[in-house]
């Protein structure tokens, strides 16, 4: 295994478990439409049970994300995490809103009601999934950040990357292109919530309204989706010279890396045709309620892809609009090689992780929820 090829590798893992993170937004999409779905109380609570058995996935894997780009891609990390602070804190925010309103909004002595933790749901259904798509967008264009490595030798401010601007991140949101692909996520996981939903709760009034909630978050979102896609591969791109290090705007950049990595263009065509095929044939047949396996296959194929023409075949994954030379790519901001190789050999344990999380996974889906459940048992 060569340095190159563990970049390249450790790049992969991130992008996938990027692609794993928007797949689990089906618990913000779920969350965002349960005045929608559910119209009594139990209605209400079933749907919120639903999700509750699985936000500790989505979160668990934010946090993975995060620490998977801290171990492989130090450089981003500190300069997006560390310069973006108050778009990553408002949505780690909601994320932990989100952990407390599961977990009060039925206890003794809850002082708010439990219609205001609803809505704390609603506000995480929300504002994760928008603000995650926008902070991805910034992959394809750009953020306002400045690094400099020979800092590391000045003792008095030894701090390598800084923002440019005292936004620190917010300023991702004034970029129209980041909101549509910040939209185009949040209805992403409207759709993905309720393909979830139809699946996992037995009640027909809920799966009846979940199709139709199916429909009207699709449009909007192909709508969005094709439009920030096709703008992404008509414009120009952020390239490095592998040789010399040196950045340059390339015409049709992402097109470019469709074309020469044509396989990536067969796997996101694959995924587009999954989730049309989970989407329609959930909306066409009543008795049809697997759509989120087939839907949610879709969509990690689909963002992995995004990701990975983000970073691969000489690509600045993360640009800088503030100085073109500060951009990082996989290069220039990635672990030393005797770091990348150790957990190069930790990854091989990844399999039976997920085969853990399958098999759990399967044991708490195994009976769908009901009214009867709502009546008796531990419930949210």
């Amino acid at each position: 295994m060569t340095y190159e090829f563990l970049q390249q590798y450790w790049w992969f893992l991130v992008s996938l478990l990027g692609a794993l993170l928007v797949f689990l937004l089906f618990v913000q999409g779920g969350n965002s439409l349960i005045f929608s779905l559910g119209k009594t109380p139990e209605e209400r609570r079933m749907v919120i049970n639903s999700t509750g058995r699985k936000w500790e996935f989505t979160f668990t894997t934010l946090v993975t994300f995060g620490g998977g780009f801290f171990a492989s891609f130090p450089l981003f990390y500190s300069t997006s995490f560390g310069g973006a602070y108050w778009l990553w804190m408002i949505i780690l925010f909601s994320f932990v809103l989100q952990a407390v309103s599961y977990e009060f909004q039925n206890k003794l002595g809850n002082l708010l009601g439990v219609k205001t933790f609803q809505w704390f749901l609603i506000l995480n259904g929300v504002l994760g999934p928008l603000l995650l798509g926008g902070a991805v967008a910034t992959f394809f264009n750009g953020s306002n950040f400045l690094v400099e490595k020979a800092n590391l030798t000045d003792f008095s401010q030894p701090v390598i990357s800084s923002w440019a601007n005292a936004s620190h991140g917010l300023d991702a949101l004034l970029d129209p292109w980041n909101l549509v692909l910040g939209l185009a996520v949040f209805f992403l996981a409207r759709m993905l919530g309720t393909l979830y939903i139809i699946n996992n709760v037995a009640h027909d009034d809920i799966r009846s309204r979940g199709r139709r909630q199916l429909l009207a978050a699709t449009v909007p979102f192909l709508i969005l989706f094709l439009a920030f896609l096709v703008r992404t591969v008509l414009k120009d791109g952020f390239a490095y010279n592998p040789q010399t290090g040196v950045i340059f705007m390339e015409p049709m950049k992402y097109l470019h890396n469709l074309i020469d990595l044509w396989y990536l263009t067969v796997i996101l065509l694959i995924g587009v045709v999954l989730l049309l095929f989970a989407v329609i044939k959930t909306i066409m047949r009543k008795d049809f309620i697997h759509g989120i396996w087939f839907g949610g296959v879709g969509v990690v194929l689909v963002v992995l892809v995004l990701l990975l023409i983000a970073g691969w075949n000489n690509t600045a994954y993360y640009p800088s609009n503030a100085d073109l030379q500060s951009s990082l790519t996989i290069q220039n901001s990635c672990s030393s090689e005797f770091t990348l190789r150790t957990m190069a050999i930790v990854s091989l344990f990844i399999p039976f992780v997920l085969a853990y999380i399958f098999y759990a996974w399967r044991s708490i889906d195994k009976k769908k929820i009901d009214s009867e459940e709502m009546r008796s048992g531990e419930v949210y």
